[in-house]
């Protein structure tokens, strides 16, 4: 069995279309990982066990997506010392503004290293994931080299249209 090192976890099913992002990236690296449901204001209680549970199971890092009020993120923080990544996921009203604020603005001694709203944020998110394994990983790091790479060559090949 291979050993889990990320845990994606988001608030609903609903954060999927964004944190789906995150795991593509995990999955583009072969980084072990899990991706569950754990919501904060739904099920406290597995959110607290899974917390306490992360460093004992060998997780080296949480991803956490959350909307509107982004309890998640934070409460995870508060119960484990894995890194916890939060992503603030767009919602209906605030368009994840109000996420955001929520995961940013940990009080000092319990941080969340947080991510930009929505989609880039997931994947920004599984990327830093990727660069904090890599620091002990030679070959993980030679990948993440060679995936910097190729968005270099990617932004050099760009073009814009003549002007008019």
């Amino acid at each position: 069995m291979t050993q889990i090192l990320v845990g994606v976890v988001m608030g609903s099913s609903s954060d999927w279309d964004t944190m789906q992002h995150a795991v593509q990236i995990l999955q583009e690296f072969g980084i072990a990982h899990e991706a569950k449901v754990v919501s904060a204001h739904r099920m406290p209680d597995d959110m607290f066990a899974y917390a306490e549970a992360a460093a004992g199971r060998g997780l080296r890092a949480i991803i956490a997506g959350a909307g509107g009020a982004a309890h998640l993120p934070g409460m995870l923080a508060s119960k484990t010392t894995v890194p916890v990544l939060g992503v603030p996921v767009a919602s209906r009203h605030l368009q994840g503004v109000d996420s955001l604020h929520s995961i940013v603005q940990m009080p000092k001694g319990v941080p969340v290293a947080t991510f930009a709203i929505g989609n880039a944020g997931a994947a920004n998110a599984a990327l830093f994931a990727v660069a904090m394994l890599a620091t002990g990983d030679a070959p993980l790091r030679t990948q993440l080299d060679t995936f910097r790479a190729r968005q270099t060559e990617a932004a050099r090949a760009m073009t814009l249209p003549p002007a008019a």
